[in-house]
């Protein structure tokens, strides 16, 4: 069910501006990444004539190390009150105990579920000058431009019933894996609508030869494909999906999948363009705003605590995924397109962090015409070339 933006009576930290953005910086370099992304988003916004606000929750390990929950109900409140999330990270090894029954991983679950953002759209391309950077000859890496469409609210992370117990023979654990044909169909329709702006193909992945679940899920993309004569639809096992996705990825356009299916598929795909901290991420549910659709934004990368608060991690996957909000959320599709071209700028003119630089030394970098740079060093490329 669509339902409207949140009512401005309630944006008390609206003002004057033209948007209201909630982050949620998180743990380990959550919050370098999106402290960069926000210098990004108000330089665009300066450029573009428009104003955001932000307002900031606490979520993920550090929520729990405060408060005991993964995210208090009240920050959820406040959350619902903006255009959209940017998302950092969340987790660690400190919070890795498989027997907590809090985590931080329901923070998660938690929006998912409060803002029925069941759609998780992640791009992957590839800018050539990082071909060298990705573990495939670059033969392979040819035509790479897909977009990996997954269903995020249901399936084997959401089914109940869920757990371990002690039996007389021994421990058991189960975990259940329910679709409904309607949560199926939309996510479906998703993905053909946006494959009739890209190059009208749409791979649906499935586990049909096994699952029941995945034969309903074939049965209801095939229903709606036919609504779709101008998109051509094939099925696809998981299994020979990952091997053609490490082999010739340039074939695939669109891939629709399943919750657990697409988490594993899309960080595989992720490899490809040389680096996690590159690629963006956008989760889309039906409600709108003013200007678009409602969504939490965030890079695919995990936490990495180790280079937290170090000036090392890449912020190129949380930037992108604050163009993606501009697009979707925002409504500001030029403003979007020039934080794209300014990534790819600051690309082009050597800025390398550590994860993209290899196993180059800072003399060996110089030499291949190549700087290595941190975190704020390739914020400043990237603001630099949005304003140039």
């Amino acid at each position: 069910m669509k339902t409207s933006a949140a009512p401005l009576a309630d944006r008390a930290a609206l003002g004057d501006a033209d948007h209201l953005i909630v982050t949620i910086p998180g743990d380990g370099v959550g919050p370098d990444v999106v402290a960069a992304t926000r210098r990004v988003l108000d330089a665009a916004a300066a450029k573009f004539g428009f104003r955001l606000a932000w307002r900031e929750i606490e979520a993920g390990g550090c929520a729990i190390d405060a408060h005991g929950v993964a995210i208090r109900d009240a920050d959820l409140d406040l959350a619902a009150t903006a255009d959209a999330l940017l998302l950092g990270a969340v987790g660690g090894p400190k919070w890795d105990n498989p027997n907590a029954s809090v985590r931080p991983e329901q923070a998660l679950f938690a929006l998912r579920t409060r803002f029925n953002l069941f759609a998780n759209l992640r791009p992957v391309t590839i800018l050539p000058e990082l071909v060298e950077s990705s573990p495939l000859k670059a033969e392979r890496l040819e035509g790479v431009d897909m977009l990996v469409v997954r269903e995020l609210t249901g399936g084997l992370y959401f089914g109940k019933p869920s757990g371990e117990e002690v039996t007389p023979t021994g421990r058991r654990a189960v975990d259940t894996l329910p679709y409904h044909e309607d949560e199926i169909r939309r996510i479906a329709v998703v993905a053909f609508e946006l494959a009739r702006k890209r190059r009208k193909r749409v791979a649906s992945v499935d586990k049909a030869n096994v699952l029941a679940t995945s034969r309903l899920w074939r049965k209801v993309v095939t229903e709606v494909g036919a609504e779709y004569p101008d998109v051509a639809l094939e099925h696809r096992l998981v299994d020979s999906t990952a091997m053609l996705l490490a082999t010739w990825p340039g074939t695939f356009d669109v891939i629709v999948t399943e919750n657990l299916f697409g988490d594993i598929l899309s960080d595989e795909a992720a490899v490809l363009a040389g680096s996690l901290g590159m690629l963006p991420s956008a989760s889309l549910g039906e409600r709108r705003t003013a200007s678009g659709t409602f969504g939490l934004y965030e890079p695919i990368h995990g936490s990495a605590p180790d280079i937290a608060g170090k000036n090392i991690a890449n912020p190129i996957g949380t930037i992108l995924s604050g163009a993606m909000m501009l697009r979707e959320s925002l409504g500001r599709p030029e403003a979007a397109a020039a934080v794209e071209a300014a990534v790819a700028t600051a690309v082009r003119s050597g800025a390398r962090t550590a994860d993209l630089a290899g196993k180059l030394d800072a003399a060996g970098a110089r030499a291949a015409g190549l700087r290595l740079v941190g975190t704020r060093e390739a914020t400043d490329a990237i603001v630099e070339a949005l304003l140039a």
